[in-house]
């Protein structure tokens, strides 16, 4: 049976996906499924450009994943590396898409924010049930945060997309200056996130309507992982979680008012991502508060996945 594999270069981590065809038409059996912090993001939002160690970081894990696509017998042409929000902002992505190419053997897709979107849709759908559509789906990332609306299955259609220039290194990197983050700074970036959702609102109108909002990504999972309280990642007891406006609220408040020192401590929060998630979780509130949400529902199935399945069709 085909092996593919799928590698997502965020402006946080970079992932990778090795999969093959599931019993089910049009679903994916997982093989191997990893993720390296990498912040390639790093400063990219005040300087334009990708950080020479930040580069480094990520060609090491992209390496490092070679050798497990190698090893898991993935042919080759059979694999899919995606560049998402720090790449678009770089002047410098070239210099790292050279080096990203020579060391996975393929060069990395630039994907805009429209096609990041509608992949992540793809994937976080794949295991959903058509009837409990429409979905709305958003994948807050490092750098940006993709919005999507439609239905899933064989009729399933896309309605609308967009991508904002929202995320949790770019919030934190952008507004926070004092451990913990000043109240005033956390309601600045609440504030910035909410004009931004401005857009949402007005180009996704039916995104207020939707049955079922689905949402991605490590500030997502990471909230449901704390709300928990796991010691150590469980991907299915976070995957499919149904993660209450009142618990992201919650968790919100335990980490943005805890110095880094101490917040690392709180189960169900890696320590690579501890300096970042405060940023995220403005953005997460905002999101809940603008659209009047009481509950998502949190997939570990998303871009990955989408890109894998892109490569059985």
């Amino acid at each position: 049976m085909t092996r593919v594999a799928s590698i997502d270069i965020g402006t946080n981590s970079t992932r990778l996906l090795v999969a093959e065809p599931g019993d089910v038409a049009g679903t994916l059996r997982t093989i191997d499924r990893r993720m390296t912090i990498t912040r390639l993001g790093q400063d990219v939002d005040r300087t334009g450009r990708l950080a020479p160690e930040a580069i480094d970081r990520t060609v090491a894990a992209l390496a490092e994943y070679r050798q497990v696509m190698d090893d898991a017998g993935v042919p080759a042409g059979r694999v899919r590396m995606s560049a998402t929000s720090a790449s678009r902002d770089a002047a410098n992505r070239d210099d790292f898409f050279a080096r990203a190419e020579a060391a996975v053997g393929g060069a990395p897709e630039l994907l805009s924010g429209d096609d990041e979107a509608r992949l992540s849709f793809a994937g976080a759908t794949s295991d959903l049930d058509p009837a409990l559509g429409p979905f709305l789906v958003f994948d807050l990332g490092g750098g940006s945060t993709e919005f999507v609306l439609g239905t899933s299955g064989p009729d399933g259609a896309i309605e609308g997309a967009m991508s904002l220039d929202v995320g949790c290194v770019r919030l934190t990197e952008r507004f926070f200056q004092t451990d913990p983050p000043a109240p005033e700074d956390l309601s600045a970036a609440i504030s910035y996130v909410d004009t931004w959702l401005d857009d949402v609102v007005r180009e996704l109108p039916g995104a207020t309507e939707a049955r079922t909002v689905v949402g991605l990504a490590g500030t997502v999972s990471t909230v449901a992982a704390v709300e928990q309280g796991l010691a150590t990642y469980d991907r299915d007891a976070i995957h499919h979680f149904v993660l209450t406006k009142d618990a992201a609220e919650d968790v919100f408040r335990t980490l943005a008012t805890e110095r880094l020192a101490d917040r690392i401590h709180n189960p169900g929060l890696e320590r690579a991502r501890a300096d970042v998630i405060v940023g995220g979780c403005c953005a997460l509130v905002a999101i809940y508060r603008r659209l009047a949400l009481e509950e998502v529902l949190v997939s570990e199935a998303d871009i990955l996945d989408g890109l894998a399945l892109s490569l059985l069709t």
